[in-house]
């Protein structure tokens, strides 16, 4: 019988709560394990703040967004904390015998250090930018690119009905992964992403090409992180950072607007989703890839397989070193982005 510790770091993120049932659901059906969830992420872990999680307190959690243990951004070794005498001693106190951080890099990145220390851990890989390395699609992804779709959809009747350009910005610090998906399936005329700095002359230059060819309306998909090349726009840059050292983003799309209507004199308006992206139900599949990922990672708890992550390659959920998923972060496919191109305009 094994005692395993849960927590979600990080931003939330449609499937977590399928994760958090299934790891419980299999612990229970392959023995007699107990199960603890660590509120608010590291932050629970660091100040002991935990709840049972039973059968009962799992039921009915799968379609619910967020999750249900809080989460955060707190990170034990911020500011030269000593992060692993505090998660040991929680550990030890608490009785736990393996720890299940479901998260992104920053909370796989303090999984793996811990591994290193020798507290035992099965990572579990979560992020919407689906950015994360050692996995093919990380859950809640489907989910953002299913709300963006829609978003455009909506955006084109009003952008038709008043000649208007409209910026649409959408998550994603250093990958493109969301506003190429959604910007294919709802047909953006432009879409601009972190891997590929943008020159502000040639967006105004193929929005002027598609008026000149009687195409009144454009829709430009713009994730948070795209930035222009250099010299070619002066953009306001945000001083907040998290406490990973993460600047806050947001606010390209506010700058887009201003300079392709001052540059074409098109009527030009911008819509922000923010974390519209990450709210709500999560569609079947998240739902899907979450349960087979808590699956797995409480069958690689049980056999102490530790400083591992779960992860998805091709049909097939696998087990891959925090080390290899945390290598370097997984960039959009040039050639996902190509195909994204023919159809700009």
């Amino acid at each position: 019988m094994a005692r395993i510790g849960l927590l979600t770091g990080g931003g939330d993120c449609p499937g977590l709560n399928a994760v958090i049932r299934a790891v419980v659901r299999s612990g229970l059906a392959a023995g007699e394990h107990s199960f603890l969830g660590f509120r608010y992420g590291w932050a629970g872990v660091l100040e002991n703040e935990a709840d049972e999680l039973t059968l009962g307190s799992t039921a009915g959690i799968l379609p619910r967004g967020g999750t249900i243990l809080g989460t955060s951004r707190t990170n034990p070794y911020a500011g030269g904390a000593g992060g692993s005498a505090a998660v040991r001693a929680t550990l030890e106190e608490r009785a736990v015998d393996v720890l299940i951080p479901i998260g992104g890099e920053d909370t796989l990145g303090v999984a793996l250090r811990l591994h290193r220390e020798g507290v035992p851990v099965v990572g579990v890989p979560k992020t919407i930018d689906n950015d994360l390395g050692g996995t093919d699609v990380t859950f809640g992804f489907q989910t953002a690119v299913q709300i963006v779709t829609d978003a455009i959809d909506r955006l084109h009747t009003t952008a038709e009905s008043h000649n208007r350009v409209m910026v649409l910005e959408v998550m994603g610090r250093h990958a493109g992964w969301i506003a190429t998906h959604a910007g294919i399936a709802g047909g953006a005329d432009a879409i601009l992403v972190p891997e590929r700095p943008f020159d502000i002359d040639e967006v105004v230059a193929h929005l002027a090409r598609r008026h000149a060819r009687g195409r009144s309306f454009s829709i430009v998909v713009v994730a948070e992180g795209a930035t222009p090349r250099e010299g070619t726009l002066q953009t306001r840059l945000g001083t907040a950072t998290d406490a990973f050292g993460h600047a806050r983003l947001g606010g390209i799309g506010v700058t887009l607007e201003g300079e392709i209507e001052r540059r074409t004199g098109y009527e030009t308006r911008v819509t922000i989703l923010g974390h519209v992206q990450r709210g709500g139900t999560p569609v079947a599949f998240d739902r899907v890839l979450a349960t087979r990922f808590g699956v797995a990672a409480m069958s690689a708890a049980a056999a102490g397989r530790f400083g591992t992550m779960v992860a998805l390659h091709g049909t097939e959920i696998v087990e891959v070193s925090l080390e290899e998923a945390l290598r370097e972060p997984k960039l959009l496919d040039p050639s996902l982005y190509a195909t994204a191109e023919l159809f700009f305009g």
